[in-house]
């Protein structure tokens, strides 16, 4: 586990001993002081997939700094993904209990085709815990979450929990019998693009028809959180973000190439709007 040295060494090293695992930390104590960037995303967790292969581990587990996202490396010290965290849980979940699932509207179809394909409805929602909080209340969701790593299992409490998450890998583990890279190659595979671009005194009213303009009204618009747009083979989503003078790009599609595709066509609807 690399836990960043912060909070989440208070209690996952305890909890998957308590569960009967093995455990070998990197970043594993208090001091604050991360030990590499905050965000468990790939490009972070080079040491943490080294030391998977090395300790030949079952699974590795990555943690942000307040212990609210998980990432997960698999046995061949493979970055499975944070979007990836929420569908194999899901998936998990769902095999064992039918019921809503609700994510926001920037987290992978991954988890939307996991329960379209146990016979639930998926709702999303804007960006933010409080919103799929609410909305999981609302429906009477069994799971939910952020595409970020963040799972939420009402039964336990409404919030994103990363140990709560790694509890839920485990179980799927040992009630799977394969490991955790035959897992998810069984899951809905999609490449999800990230990308940022500064915005100014942007006229947030011209998203919408610059990105009609660029995809067509074929596609479907959802104006609840920036604009997202949905075709057939993929989605873009561009919104403005609440704390940092940008715009968000994602786009997501079946292969890299067509995601980037998706992400640049975004970009350049967006700096028309920009300029």
């Amino acid at each position: 586990i690399d836990a960043v040295n912060s909070v989440g060494n208070l209690i996952l090293p305890n909890l998957l001993h308590e569960l009967g695992c093995d455990v070998v930390k990197i970043n594993g104590d208090l001091s604050g002081d991360f030990g590499r960037e905050a965000e468990p995303i790939p490009d972070h967790l080079t040491d943490l997939r080294s030391l998977v292969e090395d300790e030949g581990a079952d699974v590795g587990f990555a943690l942000d700094p307040d212990g609210d996202r998980l990432a997960i490396i698999d046995e061949q010290g493979n970055t499975i993904g944070e979007e990836y965290t929420l569908a194999l849980v899901t998936k998990y979940v769902l095999d064992h209990e039918r019921g809503p699932v609700v994510i926001n509207l920037s987290t992978s179809r991954a988890t939307e085709d996991t329960a379209r394909a146990a016979g639930v409805e998926c709702y999303r929602t804007p960006v933010g815990e409080a919103h799929v909080a609410a909305e999981m209340d609302r429906v009477g969701a069994i799971i939910g979450g952020e595409g970020n790593g963040g799972v939420m299992l009402p039964s336990i409490h409404s919030g994103r929990d990363a140990m709560v998450g790694a509890a839920l890998v485990l179980a799927c583990l040992a009630h799977e019998g394969n490991p955790l890279s035959v897992i998810h190659s069984r899951l809905p595979q999609y490449v999800l693009v990230k990308r940022r671009a500064p915005a100014v005194d942007i006229d947030t009213a011209r998203l919408e028809p610059v990105l009609r303009a660029e995809f067509g009204d074929e596609a479907e618009y959802d104006t609840r959180d920036g604009v997202r747009v949905d075709m057939e083979d993929g989605w873009v989503q561009l919104r403005l973000s609440n704390t940092e003078p940008i715009v968000r790009i994602f786009a997501e599609a079946r292969t890299q190439d067509l995601a980037n595709i998706l992400a640049d066509r975004a970009t350049e609807a967006f700096e028309g709007v920009s300029e």
